[in-house]
């Protein structure tokens, strides 16, 4: 699907390989026309039952930033950046609406039994269970914001440097949620550092 934006957009191997962590960016606001293209594109990421608990909640208010920025122990690139996206994962969430995961092309029948299964399988789990496992999957959705995030032209550096409980209350998020990261966004004011990554032979082995 053609993204309708008015940068030059990158292929998947391109922003890949350009992405960096950018923490100084310029003063120039995000349209909001580019934000929803973004998470148009995110909100396919994976889950396991397509449970998608990963809830996004992007502050653009500068008195806001501040506080955020306080939270994240004085970190600039907060402040610096025209948008924040705080990702965070909410199972308990998921749990009180299961049925609306379910695939709309199954029937009442099966519906009701998926419901049930899941139900089963995840009352059986502790909140602090449920909270780790729904993080596992809400970092896949991380993955793939900070790659659409280059795709679209911007360039962003997940954080996870900051007071969670602050963040919860300064964004009324659930005590029990997960935050996956803190992520500030926009048009590059500085230079990241190279990639230095291991050699494939380090990280991967065939069987």
């Amino acid at each position: 699907m053609a993204t309708q934006t008015n940068q030059e957009t990158l292929t998947v191997q391109e922003a890949i390989e350009a992405r960096q962590s950018i923490r100084k960016f310029k003063e120039e606001q995000i349209p909001r026309t580019v934000i929803d293209q973004l998470f148009k594109m995110v909100r396919l990421a994976p889950s396991a039952w397509n449970l998608q608990p990963w809830r996004y909640h992007v502050i653009t208010d500068p008195a806001l930033k501040v506080k955020l920025q306080e939270a994240a122990y004085g970190q600039t690139q907060v402040t610096s950046a025209p948008a924040v996206i705080v990702l965070a994962s909410d199972m308990e969430d998921v749990l009180h609406h299961l049925p609306e995961t379910i695939h709309p092309g199954m029937t009442e029948e099966q519906k009701q039994t998926e419901v049930a299964n899941l139900s089963g399988i995840f009352n059986a789990m502790t909140v602090e269970e449920r909270g780790q496992w729904g993080l596992t999957q809400t970092n896949i959705a991380l993955g793939f914001l900070l790659i659409a995030i280059k795709g679209l032209g911007y360039s962003s550096v997940p954080m996870l440097g900051f007071d969670q409980a602050k963040i919860k209350e300064l964004l009324g998020i659930s005590e029990h949620a997960k935050i996956a990261a803190m992520i500030p966004f926009g048009k590059q004011d500085s230079d990241g550092y190279p990639h230095h990554r291991f050699e494939l032979d380090r990280i991967v082995t065939f069987h």
